[in-house]
């Protein structure tokens, strides 16, 4: 048996090494957008508690850091949890914040976020989250703010309608109060309001889903216009260095044209 899953190791290892030779001198994906879908069917599969499956899953991003800094990405962007999903039962989505309060204020201490300057932000409607939450954002957007080398993002309470709504608001609000005029609205504009306008590349080269579906269920309606999509048929707690790599070498492969 351990010398069945030794050789396993080494095919895995192996086949590692080539998808890393075949995706490490081409054109890497500037941005890389990440739905992390297949916590809870994970959990549910070693029937195990639903929070089980999202703290793997939490666990993991660890791990995709590090693999996207080793990349050279300078911008990754996490699909974390939706406006829908506050529909869920009080108890996951109360775990789910408590989930989220603490791997955040563990990003205060992370050695890794300072050392590669990377910038943490929040992006949604932050309003909806509990009031602690919300506190510890603001420390680490706070204590992050001046980088620009990297910049992570995670969507929290994010909707793409909702996103786009409240730009519209902001846009809305500026004409009413004299701040600027409607004809001078245009897409740079409205761009200027997103949640990402603090990025130097809003839009995502890459956007990878994983658990199968195939669907962006809302994420970045605005910014996917000409985004690569990758669907991945495996749960956000099993995705491994070379599902990174298979997705970037498919991105690699196609042609982008940008409507030419």
């Amino acid at each position: 048996m351990l010398r069945t899953l030794l050789s396993l190791f080494g095919v895995y290892r192996a086949y590692e090494k080539w998808l890393w030779q075949q995706v490490k001198n081409e054109m890497k994906p500037e941005h890389i957008a990440i739905i992390l879908d297949g916590n809870r069917r994970w959990a549910s599969g070693l029937s195990l508690n639903p929070l089980f499956g999202h703290q793997q899953g939490a666990e993991k991003v660890e791990e995709l850091l590090d693999w996207c800094l080793a990349l050279g990405v300078k911008s990754i962007t996490l699909y974390t949890f939706s406006t829908e999903n506050f529909q869920r039962s009080f108890q996951e989505v109360g775990g789910i914040m408590k989930l989220a309060e603490q791997k955040l204020s563990e990003i205060l201490t992370n050695k890794r976020i300072y050392d590669q300057k990377v910038r943490v932000k929040v992006i949604g409607r932050t309003g909806l989250l509990p009031t602690e939450l919300q506190e510890t954002i603001t420390q680490v957007e706070e204590a992050t703010k001046n980088y620009d080398k990297h910049f992570l993002n995670i969507a929290l309470a994010y909707g793409g309608r909702a996103e786009i709504v409240d730009a519209a608001r902001e846009i809305a609000e500026k004409v009413k109060n004299g701040d600027m005029r409607s004809d001078e609205i245009n897409e740079e504009i409205f761009e200027q309001h997103l949640y990402t306008a603090h990025m130097p590349k809003q839009d995502p080269d890459l956007i990878i889903r994983t658990s199968g579906e195939e669907r962006l269920s809302g994420f970045f309606l605005w910014q996917c216009a000409y985004s690569e999509l990758c669907f991945l048929e495996v749960y956000w707690p099993e995705f491994r260095r070379i599902d990174l790599l298979r997705a970037v070498r498919t991105y690699q492969r196609r042609k982008r044209r940008f409507g030419q």
